[in-house]
């Protein structure tokens, strides 16, 4: 009776394994791995994304706190944080949005590639902080100090970003058999138009600070036209 229950679980499991389709491409081992991988490193991506926007909410406090204004004016006051805040959430999630549609056509992961993702990942968690200083300091004396390292930071950004799509799309080396030249071509296209604004913003933060943060903000909302077309 064991025997025959073995056997017949045996038959059960090779009866499982049904054999593919016609047409039907099964992937390979190397291939799952490789999907495994590229899902490990785009969810520890969102994760250092989703904290740099929980860190936005850490410089909010009760402006009445400690003093005798009122709320009305207190909140007021904090316009510059509330600022921060707003330009922050919106910045972090286009650059969250691009990244993600950057790795829907990334299939391969090696270890100049995490090394270059770490990277930007830095400079995106930095985010908030040269935000809130831009926001502190636009009307200050030292604003174009400010602006500079505001738009520092984002040029900064814009090459490691660069960086890494070339590095992917260099050969096809990470790329997935999906990823059309024409969609390559025009990735990079767009890319291309970052570190050229943001270097032109860091020119203009020495003559104006204000100047220098519209248009950053322009730069964007380019993108995040860009990340919203297509699938």
């Amino acid at each position: 009776m064991a025997a025959g229950e073995t056997n017949g679980a045996a038959g059960l499991r090779v009866g499982d394994r049904t054999e593919p389709r016609i047409g039907e491409v099964r992937p390979t081992r190397d291939e799952r791995r490789d999907e495994k991988e590229t899902m490990r490193t785009e969810a520890f991506s969102d994760g250092i994304f989703a904290i740099a926007v929980t860190l936005l909410v850490l410089d909010l406090y009760d402006p009445t706190r400690g003093t005798t204004v009122s709320l009305s004016q207190g909140l007021q006051e904090e316009w510059p944080a509330f600022f921060a805040l707003g330009t922050s959430f919106i910045t972090i999630l286009i650059m969250w949005m691009n990244h993600h549609n950057m790795f829907t056509l990334i299939r391969r992961i090696d270890r100049r590639l995490m090394l270059l993702n770490g990277l930007l990942l830095l400079f995106v968690v930095l985010t908030p902080f040269t935000t809130l200083l831009v926001a502190n300091h636009i009307s200050a004396p030292d604003e174009k100090v400010a602006a500079a390292v505001y738009a520092g930071n984002f040029l900064l950004v814009s090459i490691v970003w660069n960086g890494l799509w070339r590095y992917v799309s260099s050969g096809r080396r990470l790329l997935g058999n999906e990823a059309t030249e024409e969609q390559v071509r025009t990735i990079t296209n767009q890319y291309f138009v970052a570190p050229v604004s943001y270097g032109a913003a860091l020119v203009l933060s020495q003559v104006s600070g204000l100047a220098s943060v519209v248009l950053i903000l322009i730069v964007a909302a380019f993108f995040a036209i860009t990340a919203t077309l297509g699938k």
